[in-house]
């Protein structure tokens, strides 16, 4: 493809974030003319889910051809699930967090069928993106999959999740602030070519997020704003090709945690503490992200996680290592020396962080 080429993108043709949804999923279905799927749910989610979902189903005339829970999404698994399956299969939907989604949208991809993704949780912006996340060899390996036909967010269930999941998706949104400037710093250096309209995406994403007024984290309107961010998230990095438009320094500092840590967080969590530091290293918009994340309690529910300074200090120093082929201000020695200082001298970190 030559420079003057436009992208050819993939984006969710189906988009529906209202209270109520998991019971209307039969008519948002029928009104794109899928009439034979497969259910992917997440451990402990029929039970919890299934009645509302396949009555609704059964109401609009869609047959539901198989139905089954993921606890297993090693690749060989996942791959001898997917051809088993009818062939006649219209659409696969996947309802739950990362396992149920992974699993629904790389067997999408291999059986060639559209992928619906029904998320019962925002802890980071996955739902919404073409990346996935399987186990391979024994290791969690991110993978380039296939972007949603659609999604569809039922607010209540959103909110009604356990509050982490809600911080680690504030915390993975707010993130886009730090990993924006981390891609400019990178162009800046000639180590790569910024995509305009996926970084524009990305910020009016987080943009529009952050000057939400809101009273509480369960509040309809900041679900829905939180929800329809991270939707544009996802789609940002579609545009891109990558995930630079989402995922900078503070993601490496998250990935190096998972690996060293001897109790990891959700991503989301580790993150957004994670955003915060590099703001400050990065000298950008920290006024901004440390209101955020004060003001929706998030500091406040990570000190109760037991992170530590020492693993963060760590962490640093690992994240280069985790995508050498980006160049992050955490790659640059001057900017790790500085983020040790933070770290050590901020006295938020040093509240949140043990």
């Amino acid at each position: 493809m030559s420079a003057a080429d436009n992208h050819q993108i993939v984006v969710p043709t189906l988009l529906d974030v209202h209270k109520g949804n998991m019971a209307q999923m039969g008519h948002l279905l029928s009104r794109h003319d899928f009439k034979k799927v497969v259910l992917f749910f997440g451990t402990g989610l029929t039970d919890m889910l299934g009645k509302d979902v396949f009555d609704s189903l059964a109401a609009s005339g869609i047959e539901v051809l198989v139905h089954r829970e993921v606890a297993d999404i090693d690749i060989d698994s996942v791959v001898d699930a997917a051809f088993q399956l009818p062939a006649q299969t219209e659409a696969v939907v996947g309802i739950g967090g990362g396992k149920a989604l992974d699993a629904a949208k790389y067997t999408a991809l291999l059986r060639k069928w559209p992928f619906i993704s029904v998320p019962t949780s925002t802890s980071n912006d996955g739902f919404s993106s073409s990346n996935t996340s399987l186990t391979i060899h024994g290791r969690r390996i991110s993978v380039h999959s296939k972007m949603p036909y659609g999604i569809i967010i039922d607010i209540d269930v959103i909110k009604n999740a356990p509050d982490c999941f809600i911080y680690s998706g504030v915390g993975d949104l707010v993130s886009k602030i730090t990993a924006a400037e981390d891609w400019i710093f990178e162009e800046n250096n000639g180590r790569t070519r910024v995509d305009d309209c996926a970084l524009m995406i990305a910020k009016k994403a987080v943009n529009s997020f952050v000057r939400t007024d809101f009273g509480t984290i369960h509040d309809d309107l900041f679900i829905k704003e939180l929800v329809d961010s991270l939707t544009m998230a996802g789609i940002s990095m579609e545009i891109a090709g990558n995930s630079a438009p989402t995922s900078g320094s503070e993601h490496l500092i998250s990935h190096a945690l998972d690996r060293l840590s001897k109790k990891p967080q959700l991503h989301g969590v580790q993150v957004g503490v994670a955003t915060y530091l590099m703001s400050l290293v990065q000298d950008h918009r920290y006024e901004r992200v440390r209101k955020v994340l004060e003001s929706t309690g998030f500091f406040d529910f990570a000190e109760t996680t037991g992170m530590t300074i020492a693993e963060f200090d760590e962490a640093i120093d690992q994240a280069p290592e985790i995508k050498p082929m980006r160049y992050t201000y955490l790659h640059v020695a001057e900017y790790r020396e500085k983020a040790h200082q933070i770290l050590h001298e901020d006295p938020i970190l040093n509240r949140v962080l043990h």
